[in-house]
């Protein structure tokens, strides 16, 4: 039989117990706080999946909206000011993690060199001054590559594959970022031992776009290349629709823009590689620096072919191209 002083005991050890296990359930559910800029608009369907992406990797992970995460999430547009603006308003919040895209890395370091920072995609983050090297980036960011310079010589082949006889390519990119020029150089180095002539197209404007797209149309033998860049993202509608009113074969950086009606992709999986940081943010968020993870570049690249887009052009696409693609549409 059970006698009092051992009943008592017994019963203090159990409130005692249950008030370390409440202890430990609210420790373990304390909020943190990650801050999120998107480099394209809120309605971006494209833009949302990446966003989504990043959550459910989170929460595969433990990380649960509401219960001990919170997002906060700002949409730059693809413009410097807004970048700037929503870093700032970011920071602001004090996030234990900032998860930003490429555009926005170097706004990102000048507001703030003690709150970890993971790009989720990035062209040349050496190159550009954001890490020290990509093996131990230093400081306090690293994140994942979306862009490798023997890309640049991908692109300028697969171009070549669907049109032989293209010796002029014009290149719609961002001409004063870090980004932008990093690609420009590697076109350039891989169009010289292919006798391809290169013309710069800012993607600054969308009738900036449809003008220079237009006179490249009028010389013979033209094609084009959508570079990686945020102005690519934004305004990709308005360059699919000018190379498909000015047939030109064309090449774009990103799946979804072959889905839309761009004749040909390359590129990274952007989902994937949101996907991917969630681990990172993981990683930091239980107490690893993000000076000491390494620069991850990507995994593998796909290539996405609209044979609709092909047909509508007059473009027959090899079957040797069609059997090496990841996916053809139909």
């Amino acid at each position: 039989m059970t006698s009092r002083r051992e009943f008592i005991i017994g019963a203090g050890g159990a409130v005692a117990l249950s008030a370390v296990t409440r202890k430990g359930a609210k420790a373990q559910e304390k909020i943190r706080r990650v801050g999120v800029l998107m480099n394209a608009a809120n309605d971006d369907p494209e833009a949302q999946a990446c966003l989504a992406a990043l959550q459910q990797g989170l929460a595969d992970l433990g990380w649960v909206t509401d219960r001990n995460l919170r997002i906060d999430q700002r949409w730059a547009v693809g413009e410097v000011d807004r970048y700037r603006q929503g870093v700032t308003e970011l920071v602001a919040l004090a996030p234990d993690v900032l998860v930003i895209a490429g555009a926005a890395i170097q706004n990102a370091q000048r507001i703030t060199r003690t709150i970890p920072i993971v790009f989720s995609q990035a062209v040349d983050p050496v190159g550009a001054g954001f890490v020290a090297r990509l093996s131990r980036p230093g400081g306090n960011i690293t994140g994942f590559m979306q862009f490798e310079f023997s890309l640049a010589g991908k692109w300028l082949q697969l171009l070549r594959e669907v049109a032989p006889g293209v010796n002029q390519i014009g290149v719609i990119r961002e001409p004063v970022n870090p980004a932008g020029i990093g690609q420009w150089a590697a076109l350039q180095v891989a169009a010289e031992p292919a006798n391809i002539e290169l013309t710069s197209i800012s993607n600054g404007s969308a009738g900036d776009i449809e003008r220079s797209v237009a006179a490249l149309a009028r010389e013979p033998n033209t094609g084009l290349v959508a570079a990686v860049g945020a102005g690519t993202v934004v305004r990709r509608r308005t360059i699919i629709e000018a190379a498909a009113r000015h047939r030109l074969p064309a090449i774009f950086p990103y799946k979804y823009m072959a889905t839309e009606g761009g004749l040909m992709a390359y590129g990274v999986d952007l989902i994937g590689q949101y996907r991917r940081a969630a681990g990172y943010v993981d990683r930091i968020l239980r107490g690893e620096k993000p000076g000491d993870l390494p620069v991850q570049k990507p995994v593998r690249y796909n290539l996405t072919i609209n044979l609709k887009t092909a047909k509508a052009q007059g473009i027959e696409v090899p079957q040797t191209l069609l059997a090496r693609a990841d996916e053809v549409i139909e």
